[in-house]
């Protein structure tokens, strides 16, 4: 299997996605959850049967036109807001129970944009530090080897790629069915970069045990023999990642809908990266291209 050889068909894919996430990012944007851009959450569960759009035409009469609603595994409503103080939230409350009669209340979360800006400020210098992380970890993983920083800085290209196609997946998501990122979008891209950079790592460790034992001496031969040879590895382990994340995915509500359908993302891609990316980029590198 000559999987390298084919690193332009895969760079041909990679950029498409990439261009088409960078398209979507500029025109939409990304719906942000009340954590990055303030706002109040509440949640809502009613005796009667209530469905989206009553919920949502009555919200509409109560002044709340742009309000945002998922339903939960339970039954209940996540209501997205903008910030409402407690004569406001009894106000909606009462609304509502005019509407639909008895209600509980569950969650209630406000978020003012002072704590948002540094929630996103956060939230960035924590993937920044993961990226910095990853690539001084490498680099000293790989010291013996030729040029051992070319494996740190191939990691963190493909590791951006795998978050840059990702977050240009919840674009299109949350432009077409609304869906926002939120803390546990980006607990998603943390784990996404710890799950990679496993397999990454594993297919350059056989790359350096193959060049330490002289077996081929072109390194793209070296390169391609330790992808194959980890590639059974490779997929097995990832699928069965994937059982239990869309297993969730069927059975939980909202509340962590981010979280999963980042990490079912994140392995799908990551595991593209790792096989057909990363070493390939070592080849790119190693031949000048």
């Amino acid at each position: 299997m000559n999987i390298i050889g084919k690193r332009h068909w895969f760079f041909l894919v990679s950029g498409i996605l990439f261009l088409v996430g960078i398209i979507s990012l500029a025109v939409f944007g990304l719906e942000r959850g009340i954590e990055f851009s303030s706002g109040s959450l509440l949640t809502v569960g009613f005796e009667q049967k209530v469905n989206q759009d009553e919920l949502d035409q009555s919200l509409v009469s109560l002044g709340y036109a742009d309000a945002l609603i998922q339903t939960t595994g339970e039954g209940d409503f996540l209501i997205r807001l903008p910030e409402l103080n407690n004569e406001a939230k009894s106000e909606l409350q009462a609304g509502l129970m005019t509407w639909f009669g008895t209600m509980t209340v569950g969650e209630f979360d406000t978020v003012s944009p002072l704590v948002a800006a540094e929630t996103t400020r956060n939230a960035s210098i924590a993937v920044a530090v993961a990226a910095v992380g990853i690539l001084l970890y490498l680099t000293y993983a790989f010291r013996r080897m030729p040029n051992p920083f070319r494996y740190g800085t191939c990691a963190v290209i493909a590791l951006l790629h795998d978050i840059m196609l990702v977050v240009g997946l919840f674009s299109v998501l949350g432009a077409v069915l609304g869906w926002q990122i939120n803390l546990m979008f980006v607990t998603g891209i943390l784990a996404v970069l710890g799950y990679s950079v496993n397999n990454i790592v594993i297919i350059f460790d056989r790359i350096r045990e193959n060049l330490l034992h002289g077996k081929e001496t072109d390194f793209e031969t070296v390169v391609n023999n330790g992808v194959v040879e980890t590639l059974g590895r490779s997929l097995i382990t990832n699928l069965t990642m994937l059982f239990p994340i869309v297993a969730l995915l069927l059975i939980v509500g909202a509340s962590i809908q981010n979280l999963l359908v980042v990490l079912l993302a994140g392995v799908i891609i990551g595991t593209y990266d790792s096989i057909c990316v990363a070493p390939a980029l070592l080849v790119v590198w190693h031949n000048r291209e």
